[in-house]
């Protein structure tokens, strides 16, 4: 073989090492002829199953008897549940965010009632911010709903995580904010690597997309919010696992009429997603100590992957969350 040759086949073998080999699986996710499809590789999805899979539900609870407020003191979220499903929940969170800690994670084991560790004043937040999203953001999570183990998996602190760029600076040369500096968070593109702050906790406008053809100055959106904006959308795109066109029609990226219904559910996450970030987590930041913080100084806040973690829906869309009743209050 000469060395041409071994060369142009070096260059093919490289050039096809960042593809995935068929077959792929397809669902029609929208009109036909439009190219709205969810690709599947069958080969990634099976080897991500156990990420995904959903613990066995501890057996069911009398909800009679006496109120957990009555018994236990200081018990602010849960208190109107009966001791014994009270003690089951209890049992259950444990288990899914702290399972070789138990409950002296949270709990001071000589008074339950002390509020002296931060991680108790944070988790009776985070309860009160799952049963809000169980109760109040059915639009999103429909009546699936969420658990503690949707996000933390059995970890402290959920791994897909967020914080603020702490680096995003300028000098005379310029400021990158945070382009070409691929990461994990947009898909490793070109496009800024932190687009949340914008458009996950402030609200910033994330369309951009023109309804008409060569926009003028009137249409208002910028390159750099552009750029924003598309990197929220790969993040978008890895953190369900999805292509673009499982919520848009190509043929008009910014119609509503010939977008998937999911694309509606992903408006009400948008929302969700800010909410939770600037009414539960936000104002936590002074509870955590330092080593909890990112490296300027916020708390870590959520984004898409939080959840989700590379699937469409979390867990599948297995319904943990009916298991556990004291996670979905009637209202909010």
């Amino acid at each position: 073989m000469s060395a041409r040759m071994l060369a142009a086949a070096l260059t093919a073998v490289l050039l096809l090492a960042g593809c995935e080999r068929p077959p792929m699986e397809t669902v029609q996710r929208g009109y036909r002829g439009t190219g709205m499809e969810e690709v599947i590789n069958p080969r990634l999805k099976a080897a991500a199953l156990p990420k995904h899979a959903v613990p066995e539900a501890l057996p069911a609870a009398p909800g009679d008897g006496p109120k957990a407020s009555q018994v236990m003191q200081n018990v602010k979220v849960l208190g109107d549940l009966s001791v014994a499903e009270f003690t089951r929940t209890m049992l259950a969170i444990t288990a899914w965010v702290a399972p070789n800690e138990g409950c002296a994670y949270c709990h001071n084991l000589q008074n339950l009632a002390d509020d002296s560790k931060y991680q108790k004043v944070v988790a009776r937040r985070m309860l009160e911010m799952n049963r809000q999203v169980n109760s109040g953001w059915t639009q999103h999570v429909a009546g699936t709903g969420v658990t503690c183990w949707t996000c933390h998996r059995g970890q402290h602190v959920p791994e897909p995580v967020w914080f603020k760029d702490a680096s995003k600076t300028g000098s005379f040369a310029g400021n990158l904010a945070g382009q070409n500096a691929p990461a994990k968070s947009v898909a490793y593109a070109s496009l800024p690597n932190e687009p949340f702050s914008a458009l996950l906790l402030d609200k910033a406008s994330i369309r951009v997309n023109a309804t008409a053809a060569l926009p003028g100055p009137q249409h208002g959106a910028s390159i750099a919010s552009t750029e924003k904006t598309y990197g929220l959308m790969m993040h978008f795109s890895q953190s369900l696992g999805v292509n673009c066109t499982y919520c848009h029609n190509s043929q008009n990226f910014g119609s509503w009429q010939g977008s998937s219904p999911q694309r509606v559910k992903a408006w009400h996450g948008i929302q969700m997603v800010r909410s939770l970030n600037n009414e539960y987590l936000v104002p936590l930041t002074n509870q955590f100590p330092a080593a909890r913080l990112g490296p300027g100084g916020d708390v870590a806040k959520v984004n898409c992957s939080t959840c989700h973690q590379g699937v469409f829906k979390p867990l599948y869309g297995a319904p943990m969350a009916q298991s556990y009743p004291a996670l979905s209050p009637s209202a909010p």
